[in-house]
């Protein structure tokens, strides 16, 4: 008997209790937060960037941008030349550089604020990047294009090139590609000499006295000497016989 009160409980608490707690909303599973951002991962995905991921490394910049990309509430806009860009450089570009001033160079491809592309035609230029600063340097970037073809350019004062398209663009990160390294004025700018500057006074020395005017006023005296010296040699010679004459 006492079995069967068992197993009929048992049944009670299957048919009934067990649908009940099915039916019930489940909480949602915890979260645990965005996944930071891979910038060489999202570099690596558009197959063309391979020295632009190398210094990016050996500059140690790479690491910087990932630190304050998930501690900034700013976000972070990002110029990325291909592997072609570098190619096109002059030979020996990139081994002039100093390490230091290889760091200014990948910083000023960096703006530390999220700019879409429609943004970046409506800020005022010229727009400071990670570099402005650095020695007392601007190292600005200016944008110019239309809004309405989203086409974008964006110059240095030593290139000029298009925004061709971007790898992201998503709040905090925007990643665009560019076919031209964006050489700074500040490192790579020609420095010319300033014109309409005065030429410089030319001195008088002794030596002019050895000139053609001065022979000749040297000459004119030394002629007028001569015939004064005659003049009076001949004076006294008159003397001279005037005073035997009489005599």
């Amino acid at each position: 008997m006492s079995s069967s009160i068992f197993s009929f409980v048992f049944l009670f608490f299957f048919l009934f209790t067990i649908p009940y707690i099915q039916s019930q909303p489940t909480a949602p599973a915890p979260t645990t937060g965005t996944s930071p951002i891979n910038l060489t991962a999202i570099l690596e995905t558009g197959h063309q960037f391979t020295t632009l991921i190398r210094l990016l490394n050996t500059t140690q910049v790479g690491f910087q941008v990932s630190v304050q990309l998930n501690s900034s509430d700013q976000g972070m806009t990002i110029f990325a030349p291909t592997d072609n860009a570098f190619n096109n450089l002059k030979p020996g570009t990139l081994n002039s550089l100093t390490y230091q001033q290889q760091i200014q160079l990948m910083l000023y491809h960096i703006i530390p604020k999220y700019y879409s592309l429609s943004d970046l035609l409506l800020a005022s230029n010229p727009i400071r990047t990670q570099a402005t600063g650095y020695e007392g340097g601007v190292f600005g970037l200016n944008f110019t294009g239309q809004a309405q073809s989203n086409q974008v350019n964006v110059s240095t004062g030593v290139v000029e090139t298009r925004i061709n398209n971007a790898l992201r663009q998503q709040f905090p990160l925007a990643v665009y590609v560019v076919d031209s390294v964006l050489l700074p004025e500040e490192l790579f700018g020609t420095k010319t000499t300033p014109t309409g500057a005065p030429a410089p006074k030319s001195t008088t020395s002794s030596s002019d006295a050895d000139s053609p005017a001065g022979d000749d006023e040297h000459k004119s005296a030394g002629s007028s000497v001569k015939k004064t010296s005659l003049g009076i040699v001949l004076g006294f010679a008159l003397l001279c016989c005037s005073v035997i004459y009489i005599s």
